[in-house]
């Protein structure tokens, strides 16, 4: 049996249409933040390529906060809301990160509860795992700088706590 172009382009389509897009963070920097490698519901691999700009010292020591900065947006890209927001983390630098190294960051959503999403994130150079940590994210119905922080309802919907 002979598929025509029709339902080939149909299936080719639903196929697409089951893809995940990413949501958020939609004008990150990749060169700072690292790239999404594949995208699943709740599962994200992101590579960062260390860059000179990254640099710390002059034996090639990349700063932890670039590290942490790809795990971050690697938690963020898990959770793949649009208005997603961190407010706590429990991170490991377990092995310094020098220039040249790529890390693989995995990044997996572990609990859900209402609009609270924790993700455990993992990198690695290689084999050897050189961070490790827990996100807690909260997921907002509007951006965090258009929330009325300061003002408390009874609901608390403007609220990320």
């Amino acid at each position: 049996m002979q598929i025509s172009e029709d339902e080939e382009e149909l299936e080719l389509h639903e196929v697409e249409k089951e893809k995940e897009i990413i949501r958020t963070h939609d004008l990150i920097n990749f060169d700072l933040c690292g790239e999404v490698m594949k995208l699943e519901k709740g599962y994200v691999e992101l590579t960062l390529t260390t860059q000179a700009e990254m640099v710390a010292d002059d034996l090639g020591l990349i700063h932890g906060g670039f590290v942490f900065s790809a795990a971050d947006y690697a938690a963020m890209v898990a959770v793949n809301e649009r208005n997603v927001v961190l407010v706590a983390s429990d991170c490991q630098f377990l092995s310094p990160v020098k220039m040249g190294d790529e890390v693989n960051f995995v990044a997996k959503v572990r609990h859900k509860e209402g609009r609270k999403r924790n993700v455990h994130v993992v990198g690695n150079v290689l084999d050897i795992k050189v961070f490790e940590g827990e996100f807690k994210t909260v997921i907002t119905d509007r951006h965090v700088l258009k929330l009325k922080l300061a003002e408390l309802d009874n609901e608390q919907t403007d609220t990320i706590y």
